[in-house]
């Protein structure tokens, strides 16, 4: 037993890949790299190698294995676990952001630049310094970055961000009373609509909304599909309804509870009723004009109660009459063939008739031999065509039977042949003769 699970484990190994999760400042999007031999653990700080160089990264999630399609190869690896040196540069780096923030918002305000600083990144080697802001159009910041390279000595990169990324940076607490979304799990925003605030049925007031970006709460994507899947099973607000208890019209929608309030016809306005999803139907066409009664349509048979004793639930189901309105078609009598049986039933189709008459085309029809009183088979006398047929005199000869035929070739069209003909002859005469009269034949002298 101990071989067969060993065996299984190493076939599933063979499958997926040994990789860590690690998130940049415990926030946003978390990266897969490779552990690179090393035991590390969930919350331990580590320093790995990227696109920027070496960071310092916190672990979300130790040493595990993920599907080879979840990963990107090749994987960065993680060179080691952060000592009290590497936890000591990283606190000199954090001061040194504060320093930089300050310094760079100075500069702005000297050179009245139209944007907003938001945050400063120094990298784990400390060769490189970026600068976050916002700002509603393009900035012309090259002077802004000659000033800040004199002062730090290193390279300088100032990013362009939207008021999301800087609610991600910025983090804090939303109207919910958590943390927001983006700073600590979303990796990547999806849009977000109106129509979704509308579909559950919330306030269009965009203060109430809107979270502290001013964009749209994401939080109103998580339930999205469920209330597209709760809407498909209920009338619209004021939609003409039928229900077991009459026509009506639905005053007032309950997705959740999957309840409909209708204002039934029959009994005045003040007769308002609360119904389930399952009790009621929309009536297709909507409330007739000019006041005319609805035709029921449908009937509300309940469904046989099981075992445990549940409520019966009402359900909508075309009458008896309706659903077979069709009279059954007469037996055709037997005499007949089975293609004129489908004509007389209305199953034939001209594809039917038209390869009827195809299939009695191809195949000619068989004459009965005639038979005498003992049912013995009488033979025709010859007709004329078999006599000619075997007549010596129209008998072909062997040599003629073998003689292949020879054809004819076709003339090609070439033009006007006679036209051609015509000019040439009349060409050479004037040539040969030079105008004067053409000779007769036999000497014969002209008279004229």
């Amino acid at each position: 037993k101990y071989e067969i699970i060993t065996n299984c484990v190493l076939r599933m190994e063979d499958k997926l890949t040994k990789v860590i999760s690690v998130k940049y400042k415990n926030m946003g999007k978390a990266y897969f790299f490779s552990p690179n031999g090393l035991e590390i653990k969930t919350g331990d700080k580590v320093i790995v190698e990227t696109a920027k160089g070496l960071e310092l990264v916190d672990c979300c999630h130790g040493n595990h294995f993920v599907p080879d399609e979840a990963v990107i190869q090749p994987l960065r690896p993680a060179i080691r676990v952060a000592t009290k040196d590497d936890l000591r540069i990283a606190e000199l780096n954090k001061k040194k952001e504060k320093e930089a923030f300050e310094i760079c918002r100075k500069k702005i305000s000297e050179h009245n630049l139209d944007m907003k600083l938001v945050d400063v990144e120094c990298n784990f080697e400390g060769s490189k310094t970026m600068f976050f802001f916002t700002s509603d159009g393009r900035v012309d910041f090259r002077e802004l970055v000659k000033d800040l390279a004199g002062i730090f000595r290193n390279r300088i990169e100032l990013r362009q961000i939207g008021v999301r990324d800087e609610a991600k940076m910025l983090g804090g607490i939303g109207i919910c009373g958590r943390p927001y979304c983006c700073n600590q799990f979303l990796e990547d925003f999806q849009p977000v609509s109106t129509k979704m605030a509308k579909i559950q049925s919330l306030s269009l007031n965009p203060t109430k909304i809107s979270g502290s970006c001013g964009r749209l709460m994401c939080c109103l994507r998580y339930e999205q599909a469920a209330y597209e899947d709760l809407i498909k099973r209920v009338p619209k607000q004021g939609a003409f309804v039928e229900t077991k208890d009459g026509f009506g019209t639905a005053v007032q929608v309950d997705l959740m509870r999957q309840t409909v309030q209708v204002r039934l016809d029959s009994n005045g306005d003040n007769d308002i009723r609360t119904f389930k999803a399952n009790e009621l139907c929309t009536v297709p066409g909507g409330r007739p004009e000019n006041g005319e009664t609805p035709i029921s349509t449908f009937k509300y048979v309940p469904e046989p109660e099981d075992e445990d004793d549940e409520p019966s639930v009402y359900h909508c189901v075309k009458p008896e009459a309706e659903q077979n309105t069709e009279a059954p078609a007469e037996e055709a009598p037997k005499h007949m063939g089975e293609h004129r049986r489908k004509r007389h039933r209305g199953e034939s189709n001209t594809t039917d008739t038209q390869s009827h008459i195809k299939k009695a085309k191809k195949e000619p029809r068989q004459e009965k031999p005639e038979r005498n009183s003992n049912n013995e088979i009488q033979e025709k006398p010859a007709g004329r065509a078999e006599i000619r047929k075997h007549h010596p005199a129209n008998k072909k000869t062997e040599t003629e039977a073998v003689k292949p035929e020879v054809k004819k070739p076709i003339p090609q069209n070439n033009g006007d042949k006679k036209g051609t003909e015509r000019k040439k002859r009349s060409f050479n005469h004037h040539r040969r003769y030079n105008g004067k009269p053409k000779p007769k034949p036999n000497g014969e002298a002209n008279n004229k």
